[in-house]
């Protein structure tokens, strides 16, 4: 992508040092949650936001847009470009109020603090024969120390031409906004009251306000009540006769005053039609005066350079319609990382609770510190900070650990470097005892949109560990750039010499594929809480064998998950899907086939990093583990994995139910090529009348008794993520290697690959959490590009 910058003569061609490292992922769309918000990577720093309504009437301002929302009943909104380095672009269709709103975002590297970036926001009309009238508010509000200053003279009929502030901060230094205008744009002339309003026609409003530490997250509520106080003094005046109301432009209008000592200011634009205006932010170490030619000339060159780049790192098949795939490819791909976050804040955490069926087995993990008894109940934790990929911007604009693993996965073919931050924040976050909350809800802001009864995390719950995917996936890259292991890099294995970068040099966001020293320390940074981390699993998560005289080769490798309720298991990620009544005795089929894969991540980081000892303990671990999965959770007479239980009698049982549990020793490569049960898996998959479906594998089989039924969350819906850890398997080792079920494999591949490809979801303005499984009709929540746009890495056959 740094193509990019060669195309524009007006950007420095002497970058930073750091302009393919960290530094030039300091500023970016860091606030997922809004339509449009920026941020550096600095806990108390400069926020910025866009709120905007529709002046066609009063009752518009009261659904005033910011925060994504589902409610707001936008026809879409998604970054068709978009490089977490360089910018991108975003498309917003608010059928509502008439307008096709778009953000493009240009960063520009230099100086020493995260560079400059410049900013467009553009609108016009969804439809030319209906008024398209609105009105845009950008504000930005500092935290933590430092400064924000008005520099435009104020005027209290508002301000005509450009808008400038100036600020500082300790990490940020010294730096300037300027808003600028666009040079068609059109302000509402007509209407009732014009000639009362003339003064105020056509110019640039603003408010400066004074926000309490911590509050600057809530700019919308003090912005959109200075609106509402200015309206409120003066519409009285014309109650006595409401059809002289003036235009709802005139009226829903700043109030033109900023308080001393103000850190939060706002700058307010009112349009009839299309419009555009520019928000240049510079900081003063690039030593750099931005204008609006940057944008003129840099977003079509980014947009160019994206779209070559995006056809070769992800091709998708020739056909009829491969231009649109690659369109809905990209898109869903700038999406995932678009809704990139950085958060930062307390966690709740109660280290005491626990449910009685995980208490019969002895204390919980959580139920001491340090020798200590520790007290139930919610606590804050220190403030810790998240640089994060999310799931849905609307509905879950924060850190989950099982999804994490699957953006990773897609985000580390585009930009290795980038998920290397992000797995090393969440790697940061694994605490002395080897435990990492499954959702990270960090700060107020994040708070806010999270029912309440979800906020408090329990240090002995656990979550599917997929960090470990993205682990696999960056070692499987550095060997194919580099070698299979860290003796290549001091010993002759045999290559010649020679390693050959699969990269350029210039290659954005691949220092630690290069550079083969880099890499290894990368592994060995995270070797250490690696470790602790499993073996925070293994001791906190076992499932007992003794206690009910059970079989099995190894007599330690079994698990189960802590923390379900009577309906729900929401550890296992799977959270209605049918489980048997909890029990302490339980063994679930999932979490043994997530710790086999760990033992292997294990095993392969300890052979890059040259730890022999290790690699060898993780590989008798991970050969426990798959001997255990046949002895403990195979039922010969179902021809499935299962869980198991224990009844009254205190006597194991199996729990079956045919569904996505049933997949997951196929799914995740457990099991060898021949193995006799890879067959009846295959056939569970292939039966429509069990999990398959044109659109994609069903969660429950279309038989069960519990399909579609209740919560219906878990109970028949599609999911991408896992139809993609299916196809995974199939297409590198049960297709390819040989076997008895080779050709049914690869027909089941090939098959189930093209139903999620041709799946109706390819031709809607969204991607959705789920699909129906009789339909394909996407549910729930929307955007969700988060593991669903998977589908790209299906695409280009990417596993």
């Amino acid at each position: 992508m740094r193509l990019l910058w060669s195309l524009l003569p007006l950007v420095p061609t002497v970058l930073s040092q750091a302009t393919n490292g960290s530094e030039s992922l300091i500023w970016g769309a860091y606030r997922p949650n809004l339509y449009f918000g920026l941020r550096p990577r600095i806990p108390q720093s400069l926020m910025t936001g866009l709120i905007w309504f529709g002046t066609q009437d009063y009752q518009s301002f009261g659904k005033a847009r910011h925060a994504c929302d589902q409610g707001d009943g936008l026809n879409g909104y998604s970054w068709t470009t978009y490089d977490a380095r360089d910018g991108g672009v975003q498309v917003l269709k608010d059928g509502p109020n008439n307008i096709k709103v778009t953000t493009e975002l240009l960063k520009i590297p230099g100086g020493e603090h995260g560079g400059s970036w410049a900013a467009r926001i553009k609108g016009e009309p969804l439809d030319v024969d209906r008024p398209s009238r609105t009105s845009f508010i950008f504000y930005a509000g500092l935290e933590g120390l430092g400064g924000l200053d008005m520099e435009t003279d104020e005027n209290e009929n508002g301000i005509d031409g450009e808008v400038e502030f100036s600020g500082n901060s300790p990490e940020l230094d010294e730096f300037t906004i300027r808003i600028v205008d666009g040079p068609d744009n059109e302000a509402v002339t007509t209407g009732s009251q014009a000639a009362a309003f003339a003064d105020r026609i056509g110019k640039t409003h603003f408010g400066g306000y004074r926000v309490p530490a911590g509050n600057i997250w809530q700019a919308k509520e003090f912005i959109l009540q200075d609106v509402l106080q200015h309206a409120k003094a003066i519409l009285p005046a014309y109650q006595s006769n409401p059809g002289s109301y003036p235009d709802p432009s005139y009226v829903l209008q700043l109030s033109n005053d900023a308080l001393s000592g103000s850190n939060l200011f706002a700058v307010q634009k009112s349009f009839d039609g299309k419009f555009q205006f520019d928000v240049l932010f510079e900081s003063k170490s690039a030593k750099q005066k931005l204008s609006s030619t940057v944008l003129d000339e840099g977003i079509p060159a980014l947009a160019e350079a994206y779209r070559v780049r995006f056809q070769s790192v992800f091709p998708v098949p020739e056909s009829s319609e491969q231009e649109s795939l690659q369109e809905f490819s990209q898109a869903i791909t700038s999406n995932l990382i678009g809704g990139v976050g950085y958060f930062y804040g307390q966690s709740i955490v109660d280290p005491g609770f626990s449910y009685e069926w995980d208490e019969d087995d002895g204390p919980a993990e959580s139920d001491e510190e340090g020798g200590k008894k520790v007290k139930k109940g919610a606590r804050l934790t220190e403030p810790r900070e998240l640089l994060t990929a999310t799931p849905s911007r609307s509905f879950f604009p924060r850190g989950f650990y099982w999804d994490e693993g699957f953006h990773l996965l897609h985000i580390g073919e585009w930009d290795n470097d980038l998920s290397l931050e992000i797995l090393k924040d969440w790697i940061d976050l694994i605490d002395e005892n080897g435990w990492v909350g499954r959702e990270q809800i960090l700060g107020e802001e994040a708070r806010s949109k999270v029912p309440e009864q979800f906020w408090t995390q329990v240090p002995s719950f656990a979550n599917p560990p997929t960090l470990t995917m993205a682990v696999t996936a960056y070692i499987r890259r550095l060997k194919a750039a580099h070698g299979p292991s860290e003796q290549d890099l001091g010993m002759d294995m045999g290559l010649g010499g020679s390693q050959v970068p699969l990269r350029a040099a210039s290659s954005p966001g691949s220092r630690y594929l290069e550079d083969p020293e880099l890499g290894l320390s990368f592994l060995k940074s995270i070797y250490a809480p690696l470790q602790r981390h499993y073996e925070w699993f293994r001791r906190t998560q076992r499932g007992q064998l003794k206690q009910y005289g059970r079989k099995a080769r190894s007599r330690t490798e079994a698990y189960r998950w802590r923390g379900r309720s009577e309906q729900h298991v929401l550890t296992s990620g799977m959270d209605d899907y049918p489980r048997g009544p909890p029990h302490a005795g339980e063994l679930h089929l999932d979490l043994i086939s997530w710790m086999g894969l760990f033992s292997r991540t294990m095993k392969e980081i300890a052979e890059y990093v040259g730890e022999e000892e290790d690699r060898v303990f993780y590989e008798g671990i991970e050969k426990a583990i798959t001997d255990n999965i046949d002895d403990l959770h195979w039922n010969e007479k179902e021809q499935m994995y299962c869980d198991v239980s224990v009844d009254d009698d205190d006597e194991s049982y199996y729990v079956c139910h045919r569904g996505y549990l049933s997949l997951f020793p196929l799914a995740l490569s457990e099991l060898p090529s021949d193995s006799p049960h890879v067959g009846a898996i295959l056939d569970l998959i292939y039966d429509p009348k069990h999990l398959w479906s044109p659109y994609g594998l069903r969660s429950l089989s279309a038989s069960h008794p519990e399909f579609g039924q209740g919560e219906n969350y878990w109970k028949g819906p599609i999911w991408i993520q896992m139809n993609y850890m299916t196809l995974g398997a199939l297409h590198t080792k049960y297709a390819a290697e040989p076997g008895p079920y080779r050709e049914k494999a690869q027909k089941i591949y090939k098959e189930l690959r093209q139903n999620i490809v041709d799946n109706e979801w390819v031709r809607t303005g969204y991607v959705w959490e789920q699909y129906d499984p009789l339909t394909g009709e996407g549910k729930r929540s929307h955007p969700f590009t988060g593991w669903t746009s998977l589908v790209t890495l299906i695409l280009s056959e990417k596993y």
